[in-house]
């Protein structure tokens, strides 16, 4: 083998989903919400002598020149992202480049990519210096799997230097992989497991400071699935290791996904609040108990599920909350149960998708054992599809589900949630960064829902209501007006 590979790393694009926050970004001149983690991670992996680019098809073209300049392409990417790395992959191919795959979507479905030269599958920790050690003898395998789980207290901090970050809108850190719950339609314990590993803080703050060196001073998303799996090591020597770093640099906000017990401790909130974490996402999934139970998600049961939303919004927290609908269990009467619940707790951010089982899930093994798996699932939490035959009739189920949609991302009903969530929330002590970029995205959405927007009225309800009353909001209630803008347009272009 050469001592110096040039090695193309390619990350697949998004298609126009929920998350993607493709027509908000517009107001704030970004390409992605989000960089690559995970192939930025495997970069600091690879031999220092090796040339590495890094093309995001999020934010760059990749062109014909890049392929062909490239000894081999690592390529990663999760199931949503499947269209688009099919795309890359025949590329790569016709071009006689040979290829390398990892991550989610390629764990999870190796069958459906016969066509890739090298599968480095699970882990990168474990799985890529076999295939490198393979490599280097000239004896690379097809395949390399693995059913340990790492210490990623030896993974090294991404390299960050492969990214233009002005493009994106935030940033990403790991802290954690794994989650103590056992969700039946959740990849991530089939992907990662159910004991939390954890980073140590010595570790985030080098990562921290690798962003903050070069220039970085926007939001940071902590990716893990489940950030308080391990709350010891949190409150211990993560936390206030990170409130520490506010202290002496300038303040970055932080987000992330927690299961909903973070309402039951409050010292907990109080930590995470104080260290920078303004927004965090919790799989709330249903107000239906027996759905609940259905699917394992015992954390949400035999609580008052409203209650625990407001008590983490008055932290100063803003909870973004995903939504399911058609459990066994399910009966047409969950439709505006899901509605109320979602009006009640003033969870603006709410994605309410249909039931899929992906693949490696307890669920995904339960429907093919029945009978009732039909595909493998689009990834896409909000475009109506699902993988499985429902027990209730599907066009009962897709109705039901369109109306949830018009219902709850309405200008009059969106509106009256986002006021709802400010009337509770506790100004977080530390702010969003604001760049010249999100002063204009104000003027931008004056023009964009102020003056051409079907929901004028409303966005100019909302301008004064908080300029009144919650001034120090402002700049997060525009946010919100702008993010409605987004969810109603893949709403109504998208949804099945």
């Amino acid at each position: 083998m050469e001592d110096t590979l040039k090695i193309l790393m390619i990350y697949p694009e998004f298609p126009d989903t929920f998350w993607s926050f493709k027509h908000a970004l517009k107001f704030i001149r970004k390409r992605s919400g989000a960089p690559p983690l995970g192939l930025l991670t495997v970069a600091a992996m690879l031999p220092q002598s090796w040339d590495l680019r890094l093309v995001d098809t999020n934010v760059a073209k990749l062109s014909d020149k890049d392929i062909q300049w490239a000894n081999y392409v690592f390529i990663s990417g999760m199931v949503i992202q499947r269209d688009s790395a099919k795309e890359i992959i025949a590329r790569c191919i016709q071009a006689g480049v040979q290829v390398v795959a990892g991550g989610p979507l390629f764990t999870c479905e190796p069958e459906s990519f016969q066509e890739v030269d090298h599968l480095v599958l699970n882990e990168g920790e474990i799985t890529l210096p076999l295939f490198l050690a393979d490599l280097e003898r000239g004896t690379p395998k097809r395949m390399y799997t693995t059913d340990e789980y790492p210490d990623i207290q030896q993974t090294p901090a991404p390299r960050w230097d492969l990214l233009d970050l002005n493009r994106y809108a935030t940033m990403t850190l790991q802290f954690s992989r794994g989650c103590p719950y056992n969700c039946d339609f959740c990849s991530v314990t089939a992907l990662l497991g159910h004991r939390p590993r954890t980073k140590s803080a010595r570790q985030i703050i080098a990562e921290l400071n690798g962003l903050y060196d070069l220039g970085w001073r926007g939001g940071i998303f902590f990716v893990d699935d489940n950030f308080i799996g391990n709350k010891k090591v949190l409150k211990n020597e993560i936390l206030p290791a990170l409130i520490e770093w506010q202290r002496t640099h300038t303040s970055i906000p932080f987000n992330t996904e927690v299961s909903i017990n973070l309402a039951d401790d409050d010292e907990l909130m109080r930590l995470m609040s104080e260290a920078g974490f303004n927004t965090v996402f919790v799989g709330i999934e249903t107000p239906d108990d027996d759905s609940l139970a259905e699917c394992s998600k015992f954390q949400n049961r035999g609580r008052d599920l409203v209650e625990s939303v407001k008590q983490i919004h008055r932290a100063g927290m803003q909870v973004q909350g995903g939504f399911i609908v058609g459990f066994d269990t399910d009966t047409p009467s969950i439709f505006q149960r899901q509605i109320e619940f979602i009006q009640k707790s003033g969870i603006v951010t709410a994605m309410v998708g249909l039931l899929q089982a992906p693949a490696g899930t307890k669920l995904y093994q339960r429907m093919e054992k029945e009978g009732r798996l039909v595909s493998k699932g689009s990834g896409d939490n909000v475009d109506g599809s699902t993988n499985i035959v429902t027990k209730m009739p599907i066009d009962v189920l897709r109705q039901g589900y369109r109306n949830i949609l018009d219902h709850i991302y309405s200008p009059k009903y969106y509106y009256e949630r986002v006021k709802t969530f400010l009337k509770e929330y506790k100004t977080p002590k530390i702010g969003a960064y604001l760049d010249i970029e999100y002063i204009l995205a104000f003027f931008r959405s004056i023009y964009q829902l102020g003056i051409k927007g079907a929901e004028r009225f409303h966005y100019w309800r909302l301008v004064l209501w908080t300029l009144i009353r919650r001034p120090r909001l402002f700049p997060l209630a525009i946010t919100l007006a702008i993010y409605g803008h987004h969810f109603r347009t893949v709403c109504e272009s998208h949804v099945i």
